[in-house]
């Protein structure tokens, strides 16, 4: 297993997307980290298995929610998590973000 960290970016923006979650619908916003959890599960067992799609950085997407976390493997083996963006987001903004 190797460690995922999250950047004080990225960790505010996967608050911000559960806390709207949970004001659409009771109990979304858990579901939501249900399955960002079990995402860095994955993540952590085996990194290399999501694409990379920018450079050195993948992207790892969350089952049922359209969100995607972008991360890079570090050369200690920890993975950092630079962004987590919504589907709908500009591709461009992105980019600047990596």
């Amino acid at each position: 297993m190797y460690p995922v960290i999250f950047t004080p970016i990225a960790r505010e923006e996967l608050i911000e997307a559960q806390d709207w979650y949970e004001r659409e619908a009771r109990g979304l916003g858990r579901r939501f980290l249900t399955a960002l959890n079990a995402t860095v599960e994955r993540m952590s067992a085996n990194p290399r298995q999501f694409p990379v799609v920018h450079k050195s950085v993948r992207r790892a997407l969350l089952r049922h929610f359209p969100y995607a976390r972008m991360f890079v493997i570090e050369p200690d083996e920890t993975q950092t998590v630079l962004a987590c963006f919504h589907g709908s987001c500009d591709p461009q903004k992105r980019q600047r973000r990596m």
